[in-house]
This record gives C-alpha cells, structure tokens and sequence, in this order.
C-alpha cells in the first residue's frame, strides 16, 4: 500500500507511475527534478530554469515563473506540473488546473523545509532512495552550519534597484542567511497586516539603516554588478558599511541548491 504524499496545499498526491510527464514552473524544482534522476518524465519549463544547464536545454520552455505560455503548455500534455506560492500566479495556476490532472505545490520557507520537498517528490516519482541520500546531505550541511560560533552580523539584502527593494524575516532568504547569524533588516515579517514579504525602502528614511553592518547586493531577480556596489560605496549614507555581491541563487534557490548553498554561506561567512 502506497502512502499518499501530501503538498504545500494540503493535496495528497499517489504515486505518479512511469508514464508520468513533469512541467515545472519554478527554476530551483527543475534542478532538484534533474538530481533526482528524472531527466526523461521532465517535458516542460520556463526560460529561467536554467540548471543544469546541459540538460534543461533539451526541454521545452512554456514562457517565465509568471508569464506562463498556457497553450505551450496544454500542448506538452503533461499529468503533472509544479508551482510554488511565491513564484507563480494563483490565477494562472487556477487556469492550469483546469487541464492539468495533477497540481503540486510548493512552498519551502526555511532551509529545513527541503527536507519534507525532497520527500514529497521523491514520494510521488518514485525517487525515494534519491530523496533519502540528498535529506542525508542536507542534515550533514545544516549540522556543519550549526556547529560554528559565527559572529552576528545585520544586514541589508537587495534584491531590486528603482526603488530599493529588500526581503522580510519570514523569507526563504532570510532563514538561509540566519544559518550562519546574518539578521536581515528591517525586522519584519511579510505575514504582518501591511507589511510585505519584499518590502520597499529609501536610504533617507529608513531609521534602522544604522544598525546595518553589510550590505548584500544579490545576483538575482536584479542582476547588481560591481559598477552598483562601487556607487553604493561612495554614497556618503551608507559610510562604514560592508558592501558586497552576492550569489542570489546561493541564497534564495531552495531544493538542491540548498545542499551547496549552504557551504557557500559558510565560506562567505568565514567557516572555511
């Protein structure tokens, strides 16, 4: 008897079989479908999966995470597509229902939580000896992490220019970043009455700007370069601060990525 793998939604899934074809909607889930084994049942993705790259080419595209190509996609007749709360539309995901047999939701909001998203998918594709050795690696990585004293650090995250824009507390990015004591500011929650998970901010007003010690600027979704970190540098508000890229896919790609997200953190952070 198969044990029913429940999703980010509530929905128990059984088991898909062999004949299973996968459209994934959300970038980190490609890659964590490809590690785990399941190259051939992959028949659609957006542009912006794009790991690993030499085998997400062989693999339709259906327009972005928001911008879905829903013809592109009815076409490719898939029994199953994947989507996450964040990065796709409900009511494109709603539309995609309506022909899609099988809607798995995602929704990862620590690092710990690739646990269970490994699990899950390894329980509907049959990959639960390949879910069981990424979980080994990842618990091996997030000990590693817990291990080392770090020194707390607050920080500033950017994820957008025209306006600023950084991320709240209850993020992805923001639990993967509290791993080696890095507190992202401000110190919200996106779940608050009025207050967003990707908050806007202006340097001139933000009062806690002060307490910030590095400033992160990320590679993704805006790409900073080092011509933005070398503007920041000059600008005499933010005098004394540490200012520095860093890897957004490092940081806010959960799946597989997490397992070497992890140890880049370590290394930025000075554990190794």
């Amino acid at each position: 008897m198969h044990t029913r793998a429940v999703d980010a939604a509530g929905v128990a899934h059984e088991p898909a079989g062999a004949a299973a074809r996968i459209v994934s909607l959300v970038p980190s889930i490609t890659e964590l479908l490809f590690a785990l084994g399941l190259d051939r049942r992959i028949v659609g993705r957006t542009g912006f999966c794009v790991h690993p790259r030499d085998k997400v080419r062989e693999v339709r595209k259906v327009g972005g995470t928001k911008a879905v190509n829903l013809a592109a996609i009815r076409a490719l007749r898939p029994t199953h597509l994947i989507v996450n709360i964040d990065e796709n539309e409900h009511d494109t995901v709603e539309q995609l229902r309506t022909f899609v047999p099988h809607i798995v939701v995602t929704h990862p909001r620590t690092p710990q939580d690739n646990l269970a998203l490994y699990t899950l998918l390894g329980a509907i594709f049959d990959r639960a000896q390949e879910a069981q050795r990424l979980c080994e690696t990842l618990e091996a990585r997030l000990h590693e992490a817990a291990a080392h004293a770090f020194s707390p650090q607050s920080v500033l995250y950017l994820i957008w220019r025209e306006p600023w824009m950084t991320v709240a507390r209850d993020t992805y990015i923001s639990a993967m970043l509290r791993l080696v004591n890095w507190h992202t500011l401000p110190d919200v929650q996106g779940g608050a009455a009025g207050a967003a998970r990707y908050p806007m901010l202006e340097f001139d007003t933000a009062p806690w700007l002060a307490q910030v010690d590095r400033i992160l600027l990320s590679s993704e979704p805006y790409r900073f370069t080092q011509v933005h970190c070398d503007a920041l540098k000059r600008d005499s508000r933010l005098a004394g601060k540490r200012i520095e890229l860093i890897d957004g896919e490092m940081v806010s790609w959960y799946g597989v990525r997490a397992i070497e997200g992890i140890a880049y953190l370590l290394r930025r952070a000075g554990a190794a």
